[in-house]
């Protein structure tokens, strides 16, 4: 990245003791300014095919993160207050105001990721010159408009600016992909890629479903009342998405339930999610079928799938009904790997043209399933740490606990998996710092030589994920 560190520490995260932040600090230093791969996120396509400003600290840092919305809310901070849009047009804080109110609870977030991330984003690519405080806040925010309005912090110069090589977002099955297209006749394509989501069509109990499947048909000429019929749509879609440079799916489930039925049960089970009258049993094996439909839709298209499982989404029912999802209201739950994917693996997991790389909330899968699970299926790839673990010690815990059982080839590298912009270096920067601390140690123990440190080091850094996404 061509920016500086502004008031971050320079050997934050690494090691406290001398002899191994010696070793950490050379290991990170070789990988600091690698460029960076983002080959799973949520940023919006629009921004980069529009290159349009930011037009606001705010807007840009705060409202958007629900990293930031859930602990304050915790806290009892109203999102109005926030300037988070209600489902209801009703008026909620302006800009400057919200900026204000984050600012005067700023401290909630001491020694928390999101804290790392901020102030990373502020000093290293905005240039601000000391952290947020409440007496700092009109400041700081006259000065992030400033910057903001300069042709070096439009979207695709900021890419440059932090050293983003690719990006991958994550896009609706239904979606037109018009600012994919945009991009592609721009010669963008390479450098920003779709991924195809296809929750929205592939869950039952999603709002909705049955006007979403009759989309897709219409958008594919595709009989979705059939089951051989939805399945051929899911394929052409993800054609569509391929041809503008998707290499990956992204599937985010609320278990890893994957089943192998009948057709003639396959086409019960899609009547009566239809007809809206399956029981949440009947929608769970829906959801479990689709699974195993995608991977072998993957075996046929050579497209990387991704599984994130293990997330209760939207737990706040009123949250939900007044401004919508992806409010801070999402909680961990435990997830069965084991049980979860034995329909799948047992169809396509020696299938030559199957990756599947997976992504959990539930620590405690790590040694005891995933890790020996990646360790013996070809097809299977360990995502990193996910969502409420993408953190410096959820890193340390992670690598501790797999790469003894997967080894690093396992691994798929790394992904920051944020729709957060400005904060993809920090993220980058935490996981190469954790990487370095981690191989630290086992060069101190003389379990590796410098030499292979290195080169583990600049593979989990960029390398790892190009292969494992196919970039």
């Amino acid at each position: 990245m061509s920016v500086v560190d502004g008031f971050l520490h320079p050997d934050r995260l690494l090691p406290a003791d001398p002899s191994l932040r010696r070793i950490a600090r050379t290991l990170y230093e070789d990988v600091r300014e690698l460029p960076i791969i983002s080959p799973h996120g949520h940023t919006d396509p629009a921004w980069f095919a529009t290159n349009a400003a930011f037009t606001d600290a705010a807007s840009l840092l705060v409202t958007p993160d629900h990293y930031l919305l859930r602990m304050l809310h915790s806290r009892g901070v109203p999102y109005d207050a926030l300037g988070v849009a209600r489902l209801d047009d009703v008026t909620v804080a302006d800009p400057r105001a919200a900026w204000r109110c984050f600012a005067e609870h700023y401290h909630l977030f001491a020694g928390t990721p999101s804290s790392l991330w901020l102030d990373h984003a502020m000093g290293a690519v905005l240039g601000c010159p000391e952290r947020l405080t409440a007496h700092n806040a009109d400041a700081l925010f006259d000065h992030i408009s400033t910057v903001l309005a300069e042709p070096a912090a439009r979207p695709r110069a900021l890419m440059d600016r932090m050293g983003v090589e690719v990006i991958a977002t994550t896009d609706s099955a239904l979606d037109t992909l018009e600012h994919h297209a945009q991009l592609g006749e721009q010669g963008w394509q390479g450098r920003v890629r779709p991924t195809y989501r296809p929750d929205a069509v592939i869950d039952p109990e999603a709002p909705g479903f049955a006007v979403a499947l009759d989309r897709l048909g219409a958008l594919t000429g595709s009989d979705t009342a059939d089951w051989s019929g939805m399945i051929e749509a899911h394929r052409c879609r993800r054609a569509a998405f391929r041809a503008l440079g998707a290499t990956a799916t992204d599937h985010g489930a609320p278990s890893a339930l994957t089943a192998d039925l009948p057709l003639a049960e396959c086409q019960r089970l899609l009547t009566g999610a239809r007809a809206g009258t399956l029981t949440p049993h009947e929608a769970e094996l829906f959801r479990a079928q689709m699974l195993t439909e995608m991977a072998g839709l993957s075996v046929e298209d050579g497209m990387v799938m991704q599984l994130h499982a293990g997330s209760q989404r939207n737990t706040d029912r009123h949250m939900l009904a007044t401004r919508g999802p992806n409010m801070g209201a999402d909680i961990p739950s435990r997830t069965d790997w084991i049980g979860g994917l034995d329909s799948l693996l047992n169809r396509y997991g020696h299938a030559a043209g199957l990756r599947m790389i997976v992504f959990t909330l539930d620590e405690s899968a790590y040694a005891r399933e995933l890790a020996p699970m990646a360790g013996y299926w070809p097809c299977l790839m360990l995502g990193p740490p996910w969502w409420f673990h993408d953190s410096s010690e959820g890193i340390r815990r992670f690598l501790e606990q797999v790469v003894e059982t997967a080894g690093f080839a396992n691994l798929a590298g790394f992904n920051d998996d944020t729709r957060a912009l400005l904060s993809i270096p920090a993220r980058h920067d935490v996981w190469r710092r954790g990487v370095a601390s981690f191989l630290a140690r086992l060069v101190a123990e003389h379990r590796l030589d410098q030499e292979m440190a290195a080169h583990l080091a600049a593979d989990l850094s960029g390398n790892a994920a190009k292969r494992s996404y196919l970039l």
